[in-house]
């Protein structure tokens, strides 16, 4: 019988053949932290160990609040600087290089065939370059700092067979909230999503990474797509070299097969207050909106901003409308300046932000008081994540969220010539 990714990942961590089902306790080749590693360095400490397992394997990028918000945090920030330096950590990003799931693919610390955990529970990010990654608690990520294995139970696969092409104006964050409103957010609860079918050649990395980072939003442990063509180009652009080229097996046993044709496919929208409650955009359209954010790790990359730009240029954002930009990385908001779409944004009235999380998760910047509603390319739209209990929260796509800060309500962008 064949093996999955997953099951591949594992079996070469394992060093023998694993099956879905098994548990196993295996050694991870990157151990990712944000704000988190304080908790978790502080229970390592607390422990009596003195020391990370590999420095050369353990990262920290700070980005959850970023500038630092109060006096708390920035005392956080300080003990979180003097520990990496205790423990003589190799990559420290600190707060200059942005969101950390983008920084880890940028500087080319998730690559294909590894194990990757980090404490955010959007690592799966990192399977859009085909790594099993996943996120995990401080006490978790103390016991990894320590002794850099981790249990697992080896995950049953799901495949998600991606037909047909994408239509106009609709994008890969589009068919994530489709699989979301079809299948639901936990049909995927502890499996490994394999990402398959004859659209996945269409779709960018950045486009890929979307899908991936929206896989914990139906449960999954992973999201993975396979390594192609793609995917290698995009590795070598950065520098990295010996990748490894796997699939999974043509006979991999799946404990389900979800199918979603492109084709028909149109602008979608998730309603408050679950990433679930999805209908296309076209149903809700005209319902007006005080505050709108592109941005975050799901959406804040280069063909994000440029999408929204295409939307605005030459216009202005609605009076009524406030509209904020969160660059998912420094990399990006410095690609986004050469090309002019930070200037076409800045002109038409967006307010342009570090390069962090800001308000995705109710931290600082952009928060919402009762009774607003923001649309938003972020991917969790829970009661009171983005401020107030009394506010909503709508998800759609980079287009869809520049659309409708042109015309301060919800809009179809395909409406937008």
């Amino acid at each position: 019988m064949g093996l999955t990714m997953a099951e591949k990942v594992f079996s070469s961590k394992a060093g023998r053949s694993v099956q879905a089902g098994e548990y196993v306790v295996l050694p991870v080749d990157r151990a990712m932290c944000h704000e988190g590693f304080l908790l978790s360095c502080a229970k390592l400490i607390a422990s009596g160990i003195g020391k990370v397992w590999d420095p050369e394997k353990v990262v920290v990028i700070m980005d959850h609040y970023v500038p630092s918000p109060d006096v708390k945090m920035a005392e956080a920030h300080a003990k979180i600087r003097k520990l990496v330096k205790q423990c003589g950590l190799k990559h420290y990003f600190g707060e200059r290089e942005g969101v950390c799931h983008q920084v880890m693919v940028e500087k080319g610390l998730a690559l294909p065939g590894d194990l990757i955990v980090g404490t955010d529970s959007h690592t799966c990010t990192y399977g859009g370059l085909a790594a099993a990654a996943t996120g995990i608690g401080t006490s978790e990520m103390a016991y990894v700092l320590a002794t850099g294995d981790l249990w697992f139970q080896v995950p049953h696969s799901i495949r998600v067979m991606l037909n047909g092409r994408l239509p106009q104006r609709v994008y890969s964050k589009d068919v994530s909230l489709a699989l979301a409103g079809r299948f639901g957010s936990e049909f995927a609860q502890y499996r490994s999503i394999e990402f398959s079918g004859d659209l996945v050649q269409d779709l960018s990395i950045d486009s890929r990474l979307v899908l991936s980072n929206m896989s914990v939003e139906f449960g999954a442990k992973f999201g993975m797509f396979p390594v192609d063509d793609v995917t290698i180009s995009y590795l070598k652009s950065i520098g990295a070299e010996d990748i490894e080229v796997f699939s999974a097996d043509d006979d991999a046993e799946y404990e389900r097969t979800c199918t979603l044709d492109a084709d028909g496919l149109e602008p979608m929208i998730a309603l408050p207050h679950t990433v679930d409650n999805v209908k296309p955009v076209r149903e809700v359209a005209g319902e007006k909106v005080d505050q709108v954010l592109l941005g975050s790790c799901t959406n804040g990359r280069l063909e994000d901003l440029r999408e929204a730009a295409g939307i605005l240029k030459d216009r202005q954002v609605a009076p009524s409308v406030r509209m904020y930009v969160y660059p998912a990385s420094r990399q990006v908001l410095r690609q986004a300046m050469d090309e002019g779409i930070i200037q076409v944004l800045s002109s038409a009235g967006a307010v342009i932000c570090p390069a962090s999380c800001g308000p995705c998760f109710g931290s600082h910047g952009g928060l919402l008081a009762s009774g607003e509603v923001c649309i938003s390319s972020t991917n969790r739209n829970f009661k009171g994540r983005m401020g107030s209990p009394e506010a909503k929260v709508f998800l759609a796509s980079p287009a869809t969220v520049a659309a409708s800060a042109l015309f301060g309500k919800i809009t179809d962008p395909r409406e937008v010539g």
